[in-house]
């Protein structure tokens, strides 16, 4: 089983090393990774990736799109690069996902890194015993994450249904992909926040894929990114509901507003992302997920 690992970049400087360095210091070495960038031009990011490229034993390919750039498959061959033009994030992603050769793909953004070197180890034990049950089912299996922001474990729903969709799906640094969902469709770029979700929402809906919950902390979230400025927090909620309104009937979505709204959603938005309230809050939600999953 190899694990397919996407980082894209853009003038990421540090923050690229930082996590590709997470990457190699996984005791499982079962893994590739897909760094794709989209034009950087700061000298710090050029560099690295030039550091990358080098002592490559390989001729140069070419990259997607128009560049030429001597991928670096190192010394053990799990490195590649691809520099090309993108119109964004899920652009760049859907790219990326062309030259995956693994059974699982993760995407993992710059800046964040694995919780541990550990990760793919745990990760790997629990994937190949759904392999060993059932072979023809595409799975999502996803953890948890450590966010940076507020110092604190967050724990993802255990059990997806209609209202776990609607409310909190896992966030794709928890996620991993059967690679096979990815090859029937990528991101709807058409959404510029909300893509990942979108794409959620359609493996669960439409492929059916299989979504398994298991207790490793997967990532440490760094945060503050594309998605939480206050202009794209705006366009966050227009795509949520636009999202919703693609997969649920009008009366779901009506009765889940009615239940957010009982259940003082912006407050627990306002505890969940507060460092003096967040970790007692995960604490408390981390009791109602396991009375829900039983």
């Amino acid at each position: 089983m190899v694990f397919s690992i996407i980082v894209v970049c853009l003038d990421a400087g540090d923050r690229l090393r930082e996590t590709v360095e997470s990457i190699r210091r996984q005791t499982e070495q079962d893994y590739e990774i897909i760094i794709k960038d989209g034009g950087s031009t700061d000298e710090l990011t050029v560099n690295l990736l030039k550091e990358y490229s080098e002592n490559d034993d390989h001729p140069p390919m070419m990259a997607c799109g128009e560049q030429e750039w001597p991928h670096n498959h190192g010394a053990d061959g799990r490195l590649r690069i691809y520099r090309s033009k993108d119109t964004g994030i899920y652009d760049a992603m859907n790219q990326a996902v062309q030259h995956v050769r693994g059974d699982f793909v993760f995407f993992l953004n710059c800046g964040d890194s694995f919780y541990d070197s550990h990760v793919l180890a745990r990760v790997k034990e629990q994937t190949e015993r759904l392999k060993d049950a059932d072979t023809k089912t595409p799975y999502i299996v996803y953890g948890n994450i450590y966010e940076q922001k507020t110092g604190t474990l967050v724990q993802s729903n255990p059990v997806i249904d209609d209202f776990a969709c609607y409310r909190n799906i896992p966030c794709h640094q928890a996620c991993f992909y059967d690679a096979g969902l990815f090859r029937e469709r990528g991101f709807d770029t058409g959404y510029q926040v909300r893509a990942d979700y979108e794409h959620f929402l359609w493996c669960y809906y439409i492929a059916r894929a299989g979504m398994v919950s298991i207790p490793v902390a997967v990532a440490r979230y760094e945060g503050g990114g594309f998605s939480e400025t206050r202009e794209n927090r705006v366009k966050s909620r227009q795509e949520h509901r636009q999202v919703v309104g693609r997969y649920m009937p009008k009366g779901k979505v009506i009765k889940y507003r009615f239940i957010m709204a009982l259940t003082l959603a912006p407050v627990r938005t306002w505890a969940a992302g507060n460092p003096l309230t967040a970790a007692f809050y995960q604490k408390l939600k981390g009791k109602l997920y396991k009375y829900i999953k039983g």
